[in-house]
Parts: structure tokens; C-alpha cells; sequence
């Protein structure tokens, strides 16, 4: 109840803290246990001594309270995996900065079964942002339970009081929030074209968002800001929740060539990714690199290797540069993971997406372009030195999601030398799982 009035954030903080109070007193009741019994036996119960149990008491029964719930909200690691919540599907995609999940999103957001929202999470680090990416999980993964099961009061912590649909971040990349009963633009299985619904659809509420979200048979969710598996136990284990992951990774050195275009605008997101810390320039962006790397190996390590039940046939992984190559044949597959259906419509409109040369100019926009020709123009354009840099901070993801280092500018350039390897067998690197429960 209270995370509808209070940050979740300091919610957590605040229980820590009373369970903290709860040992140290506990501590002290036992070290003063001797003289206290001698005190109760002679009947001299001082105020001092009176308050002291008092506050023992309520902090305990606080702290009871607290970690009772705990308990109850992380179900035992034994168990087993839910099932489908009446045939809604939820699917998060987990991805990191400029790694192509802008355009793998609108994959997912223009296909007439879905609701989406692009980066929901966003709210928590905007609102929180004098902390770091560790502290801030446990809120980011209580929005996203929360979002995926269309409940948006968890909004009411990050936005001001009465809003509509278009504070949230990124909602005219959503064609749910430009489409009936949120406004009026975009009638049934129609594309959404995003400058319009800008435009014309800002007066949505958050009310008929909700509708819109319980209407839909698959909610998708996709967000830069989860770095371990681990923290979305509890939505894996819900069994209200058919939680698919897709895990959206891209060549670490084109991620690089795509951050230093946006620098400036990833300075915030930059600090909380290292935890505040004081490095400054490149040896910060370098930094925030093998971080995001180190994140792609952990998910990717803890999704396959002996993962726990809930999570077996859960997982997908792909890369951007196999979708560029084969965008209809990635696409299919991943709907076939996810339980949705290809249209005519919609393989026109992904065809187009990645064989146009058109112009991007918003960091955020989908428009359309050679998607093979971005996906590589990493080689053209960046120095050497800072290629090998970021194949040394990122030498092991490199290595388990098959790209290959250059090892001279020349190397780099010569475009004939292909740097995106076939998967390597004894990786044990995992495209898709072996069993899939298809949705029709």
C-alpha cells in the first residue's frame, strides 16, 4: 500500500534501517540481561528501562512485519515455473544503450497484438538519480512487475499527480497510447507514425492506458537498465506473469561508435552506471563499456548455464547484426518465441525499415535505413586505438557472443574480413531454447 505515497526506494531503506535498530537494541537487551532480571526480581523498573522494551518491542514487530513480507514476495528457489496467465504474454527486452533495441522495439510495438512501452524504467533513474544502477534494481524491477500486469499506480512515485499517458517516457513511440481507447489517431491494425501522435494524442489519460494495456494479448516492455538476471526472479516466479526475455546484444566496437555521436546526452546515465564514480571523458565511457559487456556475459551465463527451472525456455538471445542480415528471418523467430503472428503488413513495413536510406536525425527515431550499412560503419570511422581499447574491456563478451577482433587499422578497414563469426560450438552459447510453449 505504501508504494502507491512513498519512493520504493526509501521504502526498502526505510526497513533496513528499523531492522538494524532492531539487532543493536536486541544486542544490548542480551548484554544487559543479567542486571535486568535482578531488576525485575526486586521490582525496580526504571522509565529509562521501560522505554528501552518498548522500542524493542515495536522495532521487532516492525522488523517481523517487514521480512515476513520479504519472504512471501520471493517465493523458494525450488519453485516451479508459473503458468500462462490466461494467455496474456509478457516479454521484457533486456538490451543496453544504442545496442538497436529502439528499432527491435518497433518490431514488437507495431505489430497489432501488442502493447509496448519504451523504457518505462527511465522514470526511476530520472527520479532518482543522485543514486547508483545497484541501488536503484530492486525500483526498477518493482515498475516493471508492476507496468507488465498494466497497473500503472506504481507510476504515481515518478510523475506529478494527475498526469496523462504523455508523461511517460518515449509514449509516442507506443502505438497502443496513439490508438483507441487512449486517442482516437490510429484505428485498428494501422501503423503508428509517431510526429502525429505527438501532436494529437498528448491529452491521453493513464486511466484509458490501463484499459488499453488489459486489451492487448502481449505486453512488452523494453529497458537498458537491468545488468543481472537475478533481480527479476520474483517476476519469473509470479504466477500471474508468461515472462519471455529477449536479450538484445550488438558488436560492443558499433556501440561504441554510437555512444561517442550521443556523449552529452549519456553523462547522467553514465554516473549511475558507475555508481557516481569520478572519472570524467573517455576512461569513463570506457568504463561504462566493459560494465555493459560484463552485463551481456552475466545475463547471458546465468540464462544457460544449469539455470534454475523458472527460467529454462524463458530466454532468448539475439544479435542486432544477424537481424540486419536477416530482419524477416530473425523477426519470425522471435515472434515464434514470443507467441506472435507475422503479417503481410508487417513484413512490408520491416523490410522497409531496413533498406531505406533515409536520414535519422533523433537519437530514439526507427526511420528508415540500410540497417547492414549502420550496423558496420564502426570501421570506417573510428580510430584504431579506440577499437582496441574497447576490445580489451570487452575481450570476453567478444569472445562468448562471437565477434572477432581487428588486430591493425587496416584489418579494420578492409570490409571483406568478416568481424560477425557463425556461433561457436563450444561456447555453449544459446540462440534458443531447446523447448518452446508456442501461443496461438
Amino acid at each position: 500500500m505504501w508504494g502507491n505515497y512513498c519512493n520504493p526506494y526509501l521504502y526498502d531503506r526505510l526497513f533496513t534501517f528499523s531492522f538494524s535498530l532492531s539487532l543493536s537494541l536486541s544486542l544490548a537487551f542480551i548484554a544487559t540481561q543479567d542486571r535486568l532480571f535482578t531488576m525485575l526480581r526486586l521490582r525496580q523498573i526504571t522509565p529509562t528501562l521501560a522505554i528501552l522494551l518498548l522500542v524493542l518491542v515495536f522495532a521487532t514487530v516492525l522488523t517481523s512485519n517487514r521480512y515476513s513480507h520479504w519472504y512471501s514476495y520471493y517465493p523458494a528457489e525450488t519453485s516451479t515455473s508459473p503458468q500462462p496467465s490466461q494467455g496474456k504474454v509478457h516479454v521484457l527486452l533486456l538490451s543496453s544503450w544504442r545496442s538497436g533495441s529502439s528499432f527491435l522495439g518497433q518490431v514488437f510495438n507495431q505489430n497489432p497484438s501488442v502493447f509496448y512501452l519504451m523504457e518505462p524504467a527511465w522514470h526511476v533513474w530520472a527520479t532518482l538519480h543522485m543514486s547508483g544502477a545497484r541501488e536503484l534494481r530492486m525500483a526498477v524491477r518493482d515498475l516493471l512487475h508492476q507496468v507488465l500486469k498494466c497497473d500503472l499506480s506504481v507510476m504515481d512515485s515518478y510523475l506529478p499527480p494527475r498526469s496523462k499517458a504523455s508523461k511517460l517516457f518515449m509514449w509516442s513511440h507506443s502505438r497502443a497510447l496513439c490508438s483507441p481507447p487512449v486517442c482516437s489517431l490510429t484505428p485498428p491494425g494501422a501503423f503508428s507514425k509517431q510526429l502525429q501522435c505527438e501532436k494529437l494524442c498528448v491529452n491521453g489519460s493513464l486511466d484509458s492506458t490501463v484499459d488499453a494495456c488489459r486489451n492487448y494479448s502481449h505486453v512488452v516492455l523494453k529497458t537498458v537498465r537491468i545488468f543481472e538476471l537475478e533481480s527479476l526472479y520474483p517476476l519469473l516466479r509470479d504466477p500471474t506473469l508468461d515472462l519471455r526475455i529477449v536479450h538484445l546484444v550488438r558488436d560492443p566496437r558499433a556501440v561504441w561508435q554510437s555512444r561517442r555521436k550521443l556523449a552529452n546526452d549519456l553523462v547522467r546515465d553514465n554516473g549511475l552506471v558507475l555508481q557516481q564514480s569520478k572519472l570524467k571523458g573517455l576512461e569513463a565511457d570506457y568504463r561504462v563499456m566493459e560494465e555493459v559487456c560484463r552485463s551481456h556475459v552475466r545475463i547471458h551465463q546465468r540464462a544457460t548455464l544449469n539455470p534454475p527451472d523458472f527460467l529454462r525456455d524463458r530466454y532468448k538471445i539475439v544479435r542486432y547484426e544477424d537481424i540486419v542480415v536477416d530482419p524477416l528471418g530473425q523477426t519470425d523467430a522471435i515472434y515464434d518465441f514470443t507467441g506472435l503472428k507475422m503479417t503481410q503488413p508487417l513484413q512490408q513495413w520491416i523490410y522497409n525499415a531496413t533498406h531505406g536510406s533515409a536520414l535519422v536525425k533523433h537519437p530514439f527515431e526507427t526511420g528508415s535505413r540500410n540497417a547492414k550499412d549502420v550496423s558496420r560503419a564502426w570501421r570506417t570511422t573510428l580510430p584504431h586505438q579506440q577499437v582496441r581499447r574497447v576490445q580489451q574491456v570487452c575481450k570476453d563478451a567478444m569472445s562468448l557472443l562471437s565477434y572477432r577482433a581487428v588486430n591493425s587499422d587496416k584489418d579494420q578497414r578492409q570490409l571483406s574480413l568478416d568481424v560477425v563469426l557463425p556461433r561457436a560450438v563450444d561456447n555453449k552459447f544459446s540462440w534458443l531454447p531447446a523447448n518452446i510453449t508456442k501461443h496461438q
